[in-house]
């Protein structure tokens, strides 16, 4: 049982050496445009969700009997 996980963790590291890393500047930029565009997509969702909101309680008051 032992040599297995043994196996499997050396299977794991000669993998991860496999892997093309990003260089720093490159994650940077994705960073930076990840966090822009969850801010962005984070004012849309917000918007919409102010003008159904409103929208609904304009209706409610323009169909109540």
């Amino acid at each position: 049982m032992l040599e297995k996980f043994k196996g499997h963790i050396e299977d794991v590291f000669a993998e991860m050496a496999k892997v093309a890393w990003p260089k720093s500047e490159e994650l940077q930029a994705n960073t930076i445009l990840v966090i822009v565009m969850a801010a962005v997509l984070t004012v849309f969702i917000g918007v919409v969700d102010i003008g159904l909101s409103r929208t609904m309680t304009a209706l409610h008051a323009l169909l109540r009997f």
